[in-house]
């Protein structure tokens, strides 16, 4: 057989290779865990020895392309914030000014963590797999910093939430995840007219003590709505000798006898309009009467929160921390993270 002109072969050689050459790699797409793109999350390192805890809260947004951003509140115990003014006192139809109704808390200004009313602190970048129920992120920061959480769809399917597995920096954490953008949030008449029931779990640290609950009912029904600051709740808890005695706090007036002595003033509020952030401020009635005041200015409960919203749009609860510091020692703050929905 003759030879094929050279200028003839090396056209064949050309179309071969131009045929057997590969495609170039399509851009891998990664699997969202349990396929939701959005997470509000809290978590916090919490040691009973340690006076160096710390608390965050915020969101986590996990893209296609294996990336997650984090923008999160940071409150830790090196660096103890005031409390801080939310601008937000509740109306006369869910407060009282005469300090005697056993059905409304006193008209007071609602207090917050500290900079919990402006941007977050924190936002860092990171990259992230998933593995059967299991979601590995690795944070792009200077320390080394892995997590790995549990991924539990809801049996309705509009809901993920994330159980903390291992952190390399985190004791405790709670995440709750959905296709809703964050800046979608229910009113407080929504959150007062959710039907499901609600209850909390909860890692606390005061004193040097860590202490644990779960399954505690919250009677978010139980709050009244106030006629003209719509974006707040209140409720007056009746009676909680226990709880308000043991710090031993109300020497003079946590005996009883005098209306309101033993209760516990809750307010529950919107911070803001274009995302998911409210909180929870609650204090015992006799500690402000200990202290001659109508609205307490002592070591009160602060606790930021970031609602839960399902891809419906719908109100599922409340992811959220506790940081309360005493202006006095380390040893007197109170601090948590907790979860409140009716996903557990």
């Amino acid at each position: 057989m003759r030879a094929l002109p050279s200028i003839v072969a090396a056209a064949l050689t050309f179309l071969l290779t131009c045929t057997v050459a590969p495609w170039p790699a399509a851009a891998s797409t990664a699997t969202l865990p349990g396929g939701k793109a959005t997470y509000v999350v809290s978590q916090g390192h919490l040691k009973a020895a340690s006076s160096r805890n710390w608390v965050r809260l915020g969101s986590y947004r996990f893209a296609a392309d294996g990336t997650v951003t984090a923008a999160l509140y940071l409150w830790w115990q090196r660096h103890p914030e005031a409390r801080q003014r939310t601008g937000t006192i509740p109306d006369s139809g869910c407060t009282t000014k005469a300090g005697g109704s056993q059905s409304r808390p006193r008209t007071c200004e609602v207090l917050t963590a500290g900079g919990f009313t402006g941007a977050p602190d924190e936002n860092r970048t990171g990259t992230y797999t998933v593995s059967g129920n299991v979601v590995s992120i690795r944070w792009k920061i200077a320390q080394t910093w892995t997590e790995q959480w549990y991924v539990r769809p809801s049996p309705d399917g509009k809901l993920a939430r994330l159980d903390l597995k291992d952190s390399t920096l985190a004791t405790h954490g709670y995440g709750y995840g959905s296709n809703a953008a964050l800046g979608t949030r229910r009113a407080m008449s929504s959150v007062k007219a959710f039907s499901g029931a609600l209850r909390q779990d909860l890692t606390s640290w005061a004193g040097g003590k860590i202490v644990n609950s779960s399954g505690q009912r919250f009677a978010h029904s139980s709050f009244r709505t106030c006629a003209d600051t719509t974006w707040c709740l209140t409720y007056l808890q009746p009676s909680s000798r226990g709880a308000c005695q043991k710090s031993g706090g109300c020497p003079k007036y946590g005996g009883g006898t005098r209306a309101n002595v033993s209760s516990i003033q809750y307010y529950l509020t919107k911070i803001s309009n274009s995302d998911r952030r409210d909180t929870l401020w609650h204090w015992c009635t006799c500690l402000a009467m200990e202290r001659g005041e109508f609205c307490y200015t002592g070591n009160s409960h602060v606790k930021p929160l970031m609602q839960i919203i399902d891809d419906k749009g719908a109100f599922r609860g409340w992811v959220g921390v506790e940081a309360s510091f005493s202006p006095g020692s380390r040893a007197a703050d109170m601090m948590a993270v907790f979860r409140i929905t009716d996903f557990r």
